[in-house]
């Protein structure tokens, strides 16, 4: 991830986690986010199946703070972004998710909250989620 041309965070295999934070969100959503990001079994056994987690295959996250994830898009053509969490209780939570994160021992790579950020990833296979 690059921020004015400089790498802030990088990671190796593992997950890149987009989060977004809305208004109402707290303490006890990112650490219950958090434990369902370690646990959850996205990765692939040997015989194919998603069986294994991240924290099973020994992998890193690289956390983006993206409150666009919030958009509502309902009405017109210009997103919305009104149901986001206001600036300082997003950076609060989405600090408290990658310690949560880290936690439970995976290493954890970050950006600069509320910056422009350059973000590349390579998507080894056909798994993305969304979690709530």
């Amino acid at each position: 991830m690059l921020v004015a041309g400089k790498t802030v965070g990088e990671i190796e295999a593992g997950l890149c986690v987009l989060l977004g934070v809305a208004r109402g969100d707290g303490q006890a959503d990112a650490e219950r986010l958090a434990a369902r990001v370690a646990q959850l079994r996205i990765f692939e056994n040997d015989e194919g199946r998603f069986d294994r987690s991240l924290l099973d295959v020994g992998g890193e996250a690289l956390v983006v703070s993206q409150f666009t994830l919030i958009a509502d898009t309902a009405k017109g053509n210009r997103p919305s972004f009104g149901e986001a969490a206001e600036p300082e209780v997003a950076e609060r939570l989405y600090h408290d998710f990658c310690a949560a994160l880290s936690g439970f021992g995976i290493p954890v790579e970050t950006g600069v909250f509320g910056a422009r950020m350059r973000v590349e990833i390579t998507n080894d296979g056909p798994v993305t989620i969304v979690l709530g």
